[in-house]
């Protein structure tokens, strides 16, 4: 009894905060229709109410039989667009469209909107049994008009029991084949709560259900700060959950992601449902706030580490700021320019940012030219994508619009992907035009990401003077000028990220591995010295880390520690773990990547170890190696591999500076 009784008073505290300050109503749990999976009175209602002409006129060809007739509708729209998009798009019955949900209005020019927002109903539900099969129930459930929306299992730690056992719980008794666990098809999000800690899935699939955590951190590291006035999980309810919060996460943060691959020349599609972590939706926000609090011409630093899911955060906090409005309800950016390598964040912002605004043409890519770019900029297109080679321009070409203001976020820590990406870049500083840097070429070959990031730093620094323009620099390894010119002051005067997501964290938190945890050193010596001390045509520094580059991938250099990996590997570390045990080589580019793994092939083969010892590379987009006749490679799908070979190395470029 003592321990129904303390899960109760945790969960009726939760429903209780919502109710009274998150602007619910309390459910009533019978309603829910496990054949439907709705509540389909609450549905009903909330059309009725907020869109009247349009349910008389759908009354006139349904008759009689007008409810079931609709309901039936949005359960077919429902199976086959899932409740995210039906929630967004709303449904049609017979040329009548109706809204399922009401986006807040990002400005007040027009009140209706604000009224059709406050139409929408939020409800919370406790012990909601959700089959017909079982007496099973899910200690709350929250709902939208009649739509649920998310799941949450509770425990408390005073009756032994944690979020393990709720995640335990999800795992082996709800079943995706019930309507409320089906994959998007209803709840958007479940989650698995105690006192101390979050944690959250968009996917119950029995034991493969990923979870992950949802927690503010503390001390840089897992979990959540102690708080004084509740639980440490207070937040989830009092912040996350309340009306406008909750309100804007579905409408403008989730998001459905598709991926498609090929495995043994079958097209495979793999769709995921992205809900935002803490630190994703904390840092987006903070940065809206503030960007609205002091305007345009402000620096802001995101230390994110790798694991983070930058490339979404990216994507929301660019929507963000291109929503973005000043107290005249003017735009405060003219346009955000996002400024990266990656080709799979171009499509990925494009799809996320499209789910949002059901539109095309918000997300405008530059490839072609520089009046293209002027065109960009000039017509205010809302959300800019460009390559890091054509950054200086962009910089150049905002600068001669003073009467503009623009939002330039930065992907710079992928900006290093190779060699490669130096060279463009100094052909691009090199070059009189845009055009020009496309068939320029700079000869010289130095360490990419130093000269990369001090070209950014140092065009910060000059247009950051100008209050026409706001940088947002995204990286997991700032070096301290980085910091000073995009971070913000402390109280003791030292610069310091906006946001932090913090390594610690995330190895915490299992999305990264410590790679410095158990490694074994290799030692390598070299001198430098000056034929002529007083030589003034050496630059001792970036000889030095040329010179440390070609030793690196010198291949009597790269076949002597093949050898030690591949054999330490063999002898030693593949014996553990009943036979099972894996390693991961990290190295510090994706062209030492490439090598490695080639190096790693010819030797297992010249052993006669293929059958025994198997292996993947990992890196994004492809490697320039001018040292084979095509100079181009890319890695094999990884999926493929994984489940071709069941590798045992993993080879991967570094994700630490």
């Amino acid at each position: 009894m003592s321990t129904i009784h303390s899960e109760n008073t945790f969960e009726a505290a939760i429903v209780q905060s919502l109710i009274e300050n998150g602007s619910y109503t309390q459910g009533n749990a019978p309603d829910y229709s496990p054949e439907l999976g709705l509540f389909k009175y609450d549905v009903l209602k909330f059309l009725q109410d907020s869109q009247p002409k349009k349910w008389e006129k759908i009354a006139t060809i349904h008759g009689s039989d007008l409810d079931n007739r609709v309901i039936s509708r949005l359960v077919k729209e429902m199976e086959l667009r899932g409740s995210l998009d039906v929630l967004r798009k709303g449904f049609t019955d017979y040329g009548v469209k109706f809204q399922m949900a009401y986006l807040k209005p990002v400005s007040g020019l027009n009140p209706d909107a604000y009224k059709l927002y406050q139409s929408n109903s939020l409800k919370v539900f406790r012990q909601v049994y959700y089959s017909n099969t079982n007496k099973n129930s899910v200690d709350i459930v929250l709902s939208l008009n009649g739509v649920p929306v998310a799941t949450i299992e509770v425990k408390n730690q005073f009756t032994g029991q944690d979020t393990s056992n709720a995640k335990r719980q999800y795992n082996t008794t709800r079943d995706s084949k019930e309507l409320l666990f089906a994959f998007k098809k209803r709840a958007l999000v479940h989650f698995a709560v105690d006192q101390d800690e979050v944690f959250m899935t968009t996917k119950v699939d029995g034991t493969k259900t990923r979870w992950l955590p949802s927690n503010k951190g503390h001390n840089n590291g897992k979990g959540n700060p102690s708080n004084p006035k509740g639980y440490r999980t207070s937040y989830l309810w009092e912040e996350i959950l309340t009306k406008d919060s909750w309100m804007e996460i579905i409408h403008q943060f989730v998001h459905l992601q598709t991926e498609e691959f090929e495995i043994e020349e079958q097209t495979i599609k793999k769709e995921k449902l992205i809900f935002p972590r803490f630190h994703q939706l904390d840092a987006v926000r903070e940065i809206g706030a503030d960007v609205l609090a002091k305007g345009a011409g402000t620096n802001y630093l995101v230390q994110h580490s790798a694991g983070s899911g930058k490339s979404n955060t990216i994507a929301w906090l660019a929507y963000r700021l291109s929503s973005l409005h000043d107290t005249l309800d003017n735009r405060l950016f003219d346009s955000v320019i996002v400024v990266t390598d990656r080709k799979v964040l171009d499509q990925q912002l494009q799809n996320t940012i499209y789910q949002f605004e059901h539109k095309s043409g918000v997300v405008q890519k530059i490839d072609k030219d520089s009046q293209q770019l002027a065109q960009a900029l000039g017509y205010g297109s809302n959300i800019i994508i460009t390559t890091l080679q054509k950054f200086p321009f962009v910089i150049d070409k905002v600068g001669d619009l003073p009467d503009r203001k623009y939002a330039v976020i930065i992907d710079e820590a992928h900006s290093s992907q190779g060699g490669e990406a130096s060279k463009k870049m100094k052909e691009v500083l090199a070059a009189k035009s845009l055009e020009d840097a496309e068939v320029e070429e700079d000869v010289n070959d130095y360490n990419d990401e130093d000269f990369i990031r001090e070209q950014i730093e140092r065009s910060a620094t000059i247009r950051g003077q100008h209050g026409n323009i706001s940088f947002f620099a995204f990286t997991a390894t700032p070096k301290y000028k980085t910091l000073k010119v995009f971070g913000h002051t402390d109280k003791d005067g030292k610069p310091k990220p906006f946001h932090l997501y913090a390594m610690r964290q995330a190895i915490e938190e299992e999305f990264i591995l410590d790679v410095l945890e158990y490694y074994t050193t290799y030692e390598l010596y070299f001198k430098l010295n000056k034929a002529i001390e007083d030589d003034p045509q050496l630059n001792k520094k970036k000889a030095s880390k040329a010179i440390g580059r070609f030793v690196s991938l010198h291949p009597h250099n790269l076949a002597q520690k093949s050898e030690i990996i591949i054999e330490h590997f063999r002898q030693i570390v593949a014996k553990k773990l009943g036979g099972r045990a894996k390693a991961m080589v990290v190295t510090g580019s994706r062209l030492h990547a490439k090598r490695y793994y080639e190096e790693f092939n010819r030797y297992i083969k010249a052993k006669g170890y293929q059958h025994n010892i198997k292996f993947l590379v990992a890196f994004s987009g492809k490697v320039i190696d001018s040292n084979f006749p095509d100079g181009v490679s890319e890695p094999e799908n990884l999926q493929a591999l994984e489940r071709r070979n069941s590798p045992r190395f993993l080879i991967r470029r570094s994700t630490k500076s």
